[in-house]
């Protein structure tokens, strides 16, 4: 199930790396039937200590606020329906620019006045990390992926603990905004 989660999401990374958000969903599926939730059940090798705890708890504070406002009840994982899972990536990104400038003009070197002068070439290059946050509901039964929202952004660094939970409860907000999905009108 694990390594599905993991290969599902390269490719879902690779299909709209170029999005700030998305979400998808299977279309066959009836969200109204679920009432109850889960957060995957970690292996037994995995417990102990996280990498980041404290983000985790805030993504976990986020979707279970946003699951609560619509209804759906955080439950043993033995009776869910639904079962929840996130995933986080990080990438390191280059942006180069380069600009071109010529200045100057030289109208009294008649016959040969010509524009020109000097040119200048400016290159920057700014290195930044831009980190994605995948959230997945799976069928309890059948173990299916029924929707996964991602959502990209900036790494800012240097923010309190306070400004990091308003960010995450923001993303989180604005990613299942579009969960459940709505059913679509006949066209």
């Amino acid at each position: 199930m694990k390594k599905l989660l993991v290969i599902a999401a390269v490719l879902f990374l690779n299909a709209c790396s170029s999005t700030k958000g998305n979400w998808d969903y299977d279309p066959q599926v009836n969200f109204n039937q679920y009432k109850t939730y889960a957060w995957v059940h970690k292996k037994t090798g995995d417990e102990g200590y996280q990498l980041d705890g404290l983000m985790e708890k805030r993504i976990h504070n986020a979707v279970e606020n946003q699951m609560m406002t619509k209804g759906i009840k955080k439950v043993a994982n033995t009776s869910a329906e639904l079962l929840v899972n996130y995933i986080t990536k990080t990438d390191k990104k280059i942006d180069v620019d380069t600009f071109h400038t010529n200045y100057g003009y030289y109208p009294n070197s008649y016959p040969n006045w010509w524009w020109g002068g000097s040119t200048q070439t400016q290159t920057s290059v700014r290195e930044y990390e831009v980190s994605t946050l995948l959230v997945d509901f799976v069928d309890a039964k059948t173990k299916k992926l029924i929707w996964r929202g991602a959502i990209k952004d900036t790494v800012k660094k240097n923010k309190t603990p306070q400004q990091k939970t308003e960010i995450i409860n923001q993303k989180i907000s604005k990613l299942l905004a579009n969960f459940p999905p709505k059913p679509e009108a006949s066209k």
